[in-house]
């Protein structure tokens, strides 16, 4: 028995440093098992209100949808905010800071105001938590955001998106948002055809404590002038050159429906870049419009033209009653010939119908000739107006200024008032 007593006083001693002892001394699992042990999951409740700092964010554009106007970007943010729950002192550990399990301990929810999608997924699975209770976290939010850009000048055209990153507040309580003065911008530039040219903080008027990402944007324009403006300044050239080929033979005719169904082609690529609606529709769209217009004109006066040379039903002017004069005193010169065969000779007959049927030769040649005149004065003319009427399409590409929008609406408006 007495044997017994001993061993259990031996067992007991060499346990009881573990279990009296409150200090984790060196084992850092030691004291987070502590800390996790007191279940933090409930924000700090030292105050109604939590203060967090933002230490820096990090901002990248990942896309921009013309048509829909809608930008998407991915900003990493860098935040602190202290829990005095979670301060130790040297008594219990000499360790300076630790790593937690972020799922385990309470994190800052922030709001994204204006976000049309929003995903938040924290950037480790570790927070870093000192012992004085400071909590550092970082946090990756990927963010779809509507941006309200004009397009009326477009592909020459820079705008600005804004990207709300807010805490929460109710009366006194909530998160209270700490910004830092400046943000970085990391990977590209470049998304497409748009460029990021600058990313700033700022701060609402009417708002107290709420802040922005001003995000400015610029587009490249090559693409769209090589894919849209050239192609369709091109094809207004080649048809002005068109008027240099014969109207006889219908190669002129083919030409410009071909140049139709291209310039067709491109206005539907240009409907599936750019929206339709909006404040004001980007020039873009009444230039193409324009131009189909122009190109419409251009072949139906070509086909008519074709018509008037090898008929002249349509023709009702001075020249054209001349010639049908002229048809008519071909007919009579050809009935009085047949009268005078009857009272002459054999061979004066002969020769007589020999000298009118030159005289029917010639004038038919005369009346050929006046018409084919005719119809080239009315091709120079046509090719002086769709000279005209291409210039003046081409020219509104250069207006450039905010207050074109506006004047265009007006004149417009004018317009549609003055139709009953």
């Amino acid at each position: 028995m007495f044997l017994q007593h001993m061993i259990s006083l031996l067992l007991l001693m060499r346990s009881s440093p573990i279990v009296l002892t409150d200090r984790c001394e060196g084992s850092y699992r030691c004291l987070a098992n502590d800390l996790l042990a007191k279940n933090m999951k409930i924000a700090p409740q030292d105050t109604c209100s939590v203060l967090v700092t933002v230490a820096s964010m990090e901002y990248e554009t990942l896309s921009f949808d013309t048509k829909e106007q809608q930008m998407s970007c991915r900003v990493k943010v860098n935040m602190g905010w202290s829990d005095f729950s979670l301060m130790w002192t040297k008594k219990t550990s000499y360790a300076e800071a630790i790593m937690l399990p972020a799922d385990k301990i309470w994190t800052p929810g922030l709001a994204l105001d204006n976000a049309i999608d929003a995903t938040s997924k924290p950037y480790t699975d570790d927070v870093v938590v000192t012992s004085f209770g400071s909590v550092s976290h970082a946090v990756i939010l990927l963010i779809a955001v509507s941006c309200d850009i004009k397009l009326f000048t477009y592909p020459f055209v820079s705008g600005q998106c804004l990207v709300a990153i807010n805490g929460w507040k109710n009366g006194d309580c909530g998160i209270v948002l700490f910004y830092p003065r400046t943000v970085t911008t990391s990977g590209g530039t470049l998304s497409g055809e748009w460029m990021t040219e600058n990313v700033e903080i700022a701060k609402e008027d009417d708002m107290e404590n709420r802040k922005y990402l001003l995000v400015t944007l610029s587009i490249n324009p090559f693409s769209a002038v090589v894919t849209l403006i050239l192609p369709s300044a091109l094809i207004m050239l080649a048809d002005l050159v068109s008027f240099s080929l014969p109207i006889q033979g219908g190669e002129r005719n083919n030409l410009k429906v071909t140049l139709m169904l291209s310039l067709t082609m491109f206005i539907l690529i240009l409907n599936d870049r750019l929206p339709s609606g909006g404040e004001c529709t980007p020039l873009l769209h009444y230039h193409f419009c324009f131009c189909l217009v122009n190109l419409v004109l251009s072949m139906v006066t070509s086909l008519v033209l074709t018509h008037l040379l090898t008929s002249d039903s349509f023709m009702a002017s001075t020249c054209l009653k001349r010639i049908r004069r002229q048809n008519a005193q071909l007919d009579q010169n050809e009935a009085d010939a047949g009268m005078k065969k009857q009272s002459s000779g054999s061979a004066k007959a002969s020769l007589q119908k020999i000298v009118n049927f030159l005289e029917n030769v010639e004038q038919k040649e005369q009346v050929a000739n006046s018409k084919e005149a005719f119809v080239n004065y009315l091709d120079k003319f046509c090719f002086c107006f769709f000279c005209f009427l291409t210039s003046f399409t081409l020219s509104l590409l250069l207006l450039s200024q905010e207050q074109t929008c506006a004047k265009l609406k007006r004149y417009i408006s004018g317009i549609m008032s003055l139709i009953p």
